[in-house]
């Protein structure tokens, strides 16, 4: 076991949030039928919404009170798995639970001022650890009797809360007491399904959750901060950086807009202490983007830069398009921004959950290399509706793999645990399941593959014939 402190930083929408006024859960409840109320009903998720004063800096109405205990969904971020298994992995390699340092935020907060919050709190937890009874022990049995230093777990949004903790500008020696740093996922170089988030409800009606997810991420510093930072606006034949204009111009915040950047630039310079990555890969990813009189469209394939930052070329003098696929919500070369990068074949809401994540995990809490996968070689690709109806038949398609052998197919309702196997059959080239669920509900859909890997996402299922459109 290590001696060291650890600390879990949870992605967006990964902490529960409380109303400390009426003490109401805002964010976080167990349950499909909270999720429907939440997404279905117009005022599901009001008192969510940023008001002036929290927009100006001010806090207090809103605590975040610990990490998320239930899985839950988000329309486009899809399924999120609790951080239970996460924390279950890292109290099996530690001194003691007293190491552990479980950090929830108010994610709908910039992230500076969430880095700023975690930069105390872990130099409490740091402190605090060190002179634990159980550290004392553990040192003795440790080569020099070194004492302990930070390790950071940090999943999705998590890690660029971390870079901005460590960024020396809180706490000078902090990122001299890491040992390392463990990224799950997390969008270095931001999402383009942020893009897609922002202007969702814009054009064509959209189903009401998604809309409902525009409206509330629409003034919201958190998701702004998730916003692509490389190149990956297709204008002409060249593709480019998204701008303040941009953002606007898509349906962001012009202010927020322009906060965000000058932030990312500011956090160019700032190195993580050993900082070991894991992606998801296989799964099908937006890389990049289209801008058109306001509306978003999204394309799974993105360009590729020669060494002297030219864009990779066909003979006739077009951008050529790559799809590198990643985790569903990040493509691969966005979440890896250090040269160590272990790669596994799962779903972004899952990189916290999966065995063979928390595999990795185990591996360097205890100071080993994790060799991981091969990169890009095993796994493969799982597509579910982001959205679906009870009663009404969906697919669950396959990509990566050429035949069902070796593929089996489960469905589980994850309040009863009542767990369907469907069968695969071969559409378009592709292994599918077609799935009806006769009661709404969350849903785990989980595809085990003959290399033993399990790739797994939530697909929430709402009432027959609930309304899709939403209001102007």
């Amino acid at each position: 076991m290590t001696q060291d402190a650890v600390v879990i930083v949870p992605g967006i929408m990964g902490s529960e949030l409380r109303s400390t006024v009426t003490g109401d859960v805002l964010w976080g409840l167990s349950g499909a039928r909270w999720l429907l109320r939440a997404w279905t009903r117009r005022d599901g998720l009001a008192q969510l919404h940023l008001t002036e004063d929290e927009l100006a800096g001010g806090s207090g109405r809103v605590e975040a009170t610990q990490l998320l205990r239930h899985g839950t969904w988000t329309p486009y971020l899809r399924g999120q798995e609790p951080y239970t298994d996460l924390l279950d992995t890292v109290l099996d390699y530690v001194a003691s639970p007293a190491a552990v340092l479980p950090f929830p935020y108010d994610w709908r907060l910039p992230v500076a001022t969430n880095g700023k919050l975690l930069a105390a709190r872990a130099r409490e937890h740091l402190t605090a650890w060190r002179e634990h009874p159980s550290h004392l022990a553990a040192l003795r049995h440790r080569v020099d009797q070194r004492p302990a230093r930070l390790v950071f777990i940090a999943h999705s949004m998590g890690g660029l809360v971390t870079r901005s903790a460590l960024d020396g500008t809180h706490f000078d020696d902090l990122a001299a007491d890491t040992r390392t740093v463990i990224t799950l996922g997390t969008p270095f170089y931001g999402s383009v399904k942020a893009t897609v988030i922002l202007n969702s409800g814009r054009g064509a009606p959209v189903p009401l959750p998604h809309a409902k997810l525009r409206a509330l991420c629409a003034n919201m510093p958190g998701l702004h901060d998730l916003l692509p930072l490389y190149r990956c606006l297709r204008a002409d034949d060249d593709v480019r950086r998204l701008d303040a204009g941009d953002i606007t111009a898509l349906g962001g915040h012009p202010e927020l807009a322009r906060d965000s950047l000058a932030f990312h630039a500011r956090q160019q310079g700032v190195a993580l202490p050993d900082h070991r990555t894991v992606v998801g890969t296989r799964q099908p990813t937006w890389q990049s983007l289209s801008l058109t009189s306001g509306q978003v469209t999204a394309y799974e394939d993105g360009p590729r830069q020669n060494s002297d930052g030219t864009l990779i070329r066909d003979p006739h003098d077009r951008v050529r398009y790559f799809a590198t696929h990643g985790d569903g919500t990040v493509y691969r070369d966005a979440a890896a921004l250090s040269g160590h990068v272990s790669t596994v074949p799962v779903q972004h809401g899952d990189l916290a959950r999966a065995d063979s994540a928390l595999d990795a995990v185990a591996d360097i809490l205890l100071e080993d290399l994790p060799t991981g996968p091969p990169l890009g070689e095993p796994g493969c690709g799982l597509t579910v509706p982001d959205l679906a109806e009870a009663g009404v038949p969906w697919e669950a398609t396959v990509s990566d793999i050429d035949s069902v052998q070796g593929l089996t197919c489960t469905v589980t309702d994850t309040e009863t645990g009542a767990e369907h196997r469907i069968p695969l059959r071969m559409q378009d080239g592709r292994p599918t399941a077609t799935v009806t669920t006769d009661a709404p509900g969350l849903y785990r859909v989980e595809l085990h593959t003959y290399d033993r890997y399990t790739i797994s996402q939530l697909v929430l299922v709402g009432e027959p014939g609930a309304p899709v459109e939403a209001e102007s």
